[in-house]
């Protein structure tokens, strides 16, 4: 019985020891199942803050950026054409070329404008020839007349003097005729006289024969006077017609400066005739130089419409030109985009053709909105307007020496962000 006791003592004290046991684990199981409680609490807040954390910065990075997909690289494009027509000898470029300044594109025949070019320079040198001989034609014009003047002076005295030498013989011709005539009519009165004593006897026929011829000479010599004052009246009008020609010479000799007006007009004429065929050389030698078509960019060469053998006309677009290392980007955002956005802001631009991205700026806001460069821009003065959110263009730069090998290409589409806090 004892051991019985024993036994059931032992049976006791072992069923306190599985009960404290499992006490203990109970307790420590609670403690366990509260500790994960409170993990699961602040795992739960971290959660929670993390989320919280994650929509302010969303919200604060919406707030930071403004960005767009409706926007592309732009650029110039250069339309290169011909200055003077011709024949087409040559085309020193392809499709896609990257060229330099001052590369020869295109080349036309040059044949034409060398010959205009040979005929304008024998015109120039000709004309400088007819400029310097009217310029030496000025004092020589000046000298000719001054002494044209003199002279005419000096035949207008000697006219004028010969006409009074000339009337004063007439003159004494005139007193010589009356002199004979007075002569021949005494003379002649002898004659009569003795004519009627002869026959009387009273006067001899020697005597008769005396008055006789006397009466002859005095009649030849009335005759001989008369032809001398026509002979001196002729002198007369020979020295007025000499006095009229001096004076026509006078005349024309007082029209000198007039003579080295004119003279110095036509220098002028040809000095200006000089000018304007040295113009037409220097149009000439431009017409020869272009018939060399030349880049006047940097650039890529596009849209090359010219081939060899071709004929062109003056003005004919041959190729494009696009300037790659002029480029940028035309964003345009919605108006409500652009409460905050200024010129200078920071831009990170996303090339679709590439996935990579670029380093910009903000360069300038556009003018108005796109639609008011429509061609037909939209009339809201109607009874069904609806309200349509406009877009604005935004012109973003490039920063420089991003793209060396020349991979951006206008029209290409780009999402810019651009920072606007």
């Amino acid at each position: 019985m004892a051991q019985n006791a024993e036994i059931e003592e032992r049976g006791r004290s072992s069923d306190a020891s599985l009960a404290d046991a499992y006490a203990k684990k109970l307790k420590e199981g609670e403690e366990r199942a509260s500790r994960g409680v409170n993990r699961m609490k602040m795992g739960l807040i971290t959660v929670a803050t993390i989320v919280v954390a994650a929509i302010i910065l969303y919200w604060w990075s919406t707030r930071s950026w403004e960005s767009t997909d409706d926007a592309q690289i732009d650029g110039h494009i250069n339309l290169i054409s011909a200055r003077v027509g011709g024949h087409i000898a040559q085309v020193n470029i392809t499709d896609n070329q990257f060229v330099k300044r001052g590369t020869v594109l295109v080349e036309i025949d040059p044949a034409d404008y060398k010959v205009a070019l040979d005929r304008a320079e024998a015109e120039y040198e000709d004309s400088i020839a007819s400029a310097e001989a009217a310029r030496l034609g000025v004092p020589i014009t000046s000298t000719a007349t001054s002494s044209d003047l003199s002279t005419a002076l000096a035949r207008l005295s000697n006219a004028k003097a010969k006409i009074a030498a000339a009337e004063k013989q007439l003159d004494a011709e005139q007193a010589h005729l009356r002199e004979a005539e007075a002569n021949s009519a005494k003379a002649q009165s002898d004659l009569r006289r003795d004519e009627a004593l002869v026959g009387k006897g009273i006067v001899s026929n020697q005597e008769y024969d005396q008055v006789s011829a006397a009466a002859k000479a005095a009649s030849a010599s009335v005759e001989g006077a008369n032809a001398s004052v026509l002979a001196a009246k002729e002198q007369v009008v020979q020295a007025r017609g000499e006095l009229e020609q001096a004076e026509a010479q006078l005349s024309s000799a007082r029209t000198g400066p007039q003579q080295v007006k004119v003279a110095s007009l036509r220098s002028v004429s040809a000095s200006s005739q000089e000018k304007k065929f040295r113009s037409a050389l220097d149009q000439a030698r431009l017409n020869l130089d272009y018939t060399k078509v030349v880049a006047p960019i940097d650039g890529g060469v596009g849209k090359k419409s010219v081939e060899v053998g071709q004929n062109v006309q003056p003005g004919q677009v041959l190729l494009s030109i696009v300037p790659l290392d002029d480029i940028w980007v035309t964003a345009n955002f919605k108006e409500q985009q652009l409460k905050y956005m200024r010129p200078g802001q920071p831009v990170n631009i996303s090339v679709d053709a590439y996935g990579k991205k670029y380093d910009g700026h903000v360069d300038s806001i556009g003018a108005a909105s796109g639609a008011r460069f429509s061609l037909f821009p939209p009339e809201n003065a109607t009874g069904n307007f609806v309200k349509v959110v406009q877009r604005i263009p935004v012109k973003i730069v490039f920063e420089k020496g991003q793209d060396k090998e020349h991979l951006l290409r206008p029209g290409m589409s780009v999402v810019p962000e651009v920072k606007v806090k």
